[in-house]
């Protein structure tokens, strides 16, 4: 076994904790290398303050309590030179922690204290209980018309054998009355992100569970807050609505450090909008400082600005004076209107997945219907709403569009132009209507522009597209075409600006605008 360790590893023995992340399950551990790099937002002082209380209140690893246990034992060096009773003092006042499973308290004693049992020989203080300062503690589901009243969990996960979805921390149980009570200075930690709910992978269509950690963290009102969740929130959806918006309006936040891509902070697991971390401070109040990073490294400016600026969190600095530019482009002092109004809601027609013919054979009013990938023929009368558009020029866009892999330099699918006598499923959004072919013909190489598809990636975090994506894109009058170059120059974009919608906008591969449905845009995300 030596043997082979040698061979994969060299001299480097690998830490438990860096292959505990990388293993599939439903509570994934951060990586040692992330929650280092989370802790080193937190300002020096408090690794010689003997005085604070830190917890974790959802432990799974351990690896954070082990991470600022090992930074405490330097810091306080000089306040209790006695390596011994510094130790004691950290793990038995200082340090505690909440599991979510036993399972999950298990591993995370065994990091911390060097033992499962914290009351054994082995520990690395003795405590008078196994749990020492990390039990897990649990907690009952209030379920009311088939959800919890206090997280949302539904009733199907209450299983007897399952018991990592009724989290004591939001639930409010605590195993004694001095840790109810208890005053915390800092919080750190990865709280569990979403319960399944049977819809798209990588969490696209999960219920979202990590706000209410995080609202629950703030109540207790600690001098410091690090925590990592998806960055999903940025732009609302799925519930976060009111969320975002009191995220966005917080100024206790010193630093946000935005992953992205996919796999950055956690390697194989696909979450879908990437990932972010941050720090909070109760005592700051101004702006924050802003950091995206891919991989290790970071990328553009670091900017320190309010987070408010506009009702979503636009990820890129450098996109900011963009869009400044764009939202201030005004018509006799008036604003341009934004594409988001007139674009269609979910299922403009009031189809779901209907297929019908393949031929007009046998129907009295055919109406040919756009749907995942097909095309077929619907009769009029099965049109549920919306009939008014049937006879109209139309330009479609497939409401999900993306990939797998890292990057979607694409942003959105091709447009469809669609004749009067058409339809579409909820696979499509209408994104304009007119009498007019040329209108609707520019209208979609509109949609084409690096312009358009820049303006709806700051709005669009996951592969699902909805009208409001399109809130920041103008709706311009289609009297003429509108090119890149006539965009740019129309909302005096310079040179940096330009380089760097056209470094993160991938080019469309030819000028032409597709009449159907393009197979290459990844499955709806529903």
């Amino acid at each position: 076994m030596t043997d082979v360790m040698h061979r994969r590893f060299g001299n480097h023995v690998p830490d438990i904790l860096d292959c505990l992340a990388q293993l599939s399950n439903d509570e994934v551990p951060t990586p040692p290398k992330v929650a280092r790099t989370m802790l080193d937002l937190l300002p020096a002082e408090v690794w010689s303050s003997p005085d604070y209380k830190w917890l974790d209140p959802f432990s799974k690893s351990g690896v954070f309590l082990r991470e600022v246990a090992s930074r405490l034992l330097t810091g306080l060096t000089e306040w209790e030179p006695d390596f011994e009773k510094r130790r004691e003092h950290i793990y038995r006042n200082m340090l505690h922690g909440n599991a979510i499973t036993t399972m999950t308290g298990m591993i995370a004693r065994r990091s911390l204290y060097y033992s499962r049992d914290a009351s054994s020989d082995l520990s690395v203080i003795r405590f008078e209980g196994p749990d020492g300062n990390l039990p897990f503690t649990p907690a009952e589901h209030n379920f009311v018309r088939g959800r919890c009243s206090i997280c949302g969990a539904p009733e199907s996960l209450q299983r007897s054998d399952r018991e990592n979805h009724a989290y004591a921390f939001i639930h409010g149980t605590y195993p004694t009355k001095e840790l109810e009570t208890m005053r915390w200075d800092v919080l750190v930690g990865n709280p569990p992100f979403q319960f399944a709910d049977g819809g798209g992978g990588g969490g696209a269509s999960a219920t979202p569970i990590y706000n209410l950690f995080v609202e629950r963290a703030f109540s207790l009102n600690p001098r410091h807050v690090v925590m990592i969740t998806p960055s999903r929130w940025f732009s609302g959806g799925k519930g976060l609505d009111e969320f975002r918006d009191r995220m966005l309006k917080d100024r206790r936040f010193v630093t946000l450090v935005d992953h992205p891509q996919l796999y950055d902070c956690f390697p194989g697991v696909k979450i879908r909008g990437g990932v972010s971390y941050w720090h909070w401070d109760r005592e700051h109040d101004g702006p924050c400082l802003v950091t995206t990073k891919i991989g290790d490294h970071p990328v553009g400016k670091q900017v320190k600005r309010y987070l408010d600026a506009y009702d979503v969190l636009v990820r890129r600095n450098e996109a900011v004076s963009i869009l400044d530019k764009v939202a201030g482009y005004r018509i006799d002092g008036l604003p341009e209107p934004g594409l988001g109004d007139t674009v269609s809601a979910r299922k403009p027609f009031g189809l779901t997945n209907e297929k019908g013919k393949a031929t007009t054979n046998g129907l009295s009013d055919p109406v040919l219907v756009y749907g995942n990938q097909v095309q077929s023929y619907l009769e009029r009368a099965q049109i549920a709403s919306n009939t008014e558009w049937i006879d109209q020029w139309k330009v479609l866009i497939v409401k999900a569009h993306g990939t797998s892999g890292r990057e979607d330099l694409t942003i959105l699918g091709e447009p469809v132009v669609a004749a009067p006598g058409s339809a579409c499923t909820e696979t499509y959004l209408v994104i304009g209507r007119t009498d007019n072919e040329t209108e609707a013909r520019r209208l979609a190489a509109y949609m084409r522009t690096r312009f358009v598809r820049f303006l709806v990636s700051l709005r669009k975090i996951t592969q699902n597209i909805t009208r409001d994506s399109y809130r920041f894109v103008p709706a311009l009058p289609m009297d003429r075409e509108w090119t890149d170059d006539a965009l740019y120059a129309r909302y005096q974009l310079t040179e940096a600006d330009i380089d760097f919608i056209e470094s993160t906008i991938k080019e469309r591969p030819s000028d032409e605008v597709a009449d159907d449905y393009d197979e290459s845009t990844a499955e709806d995300e529903g």
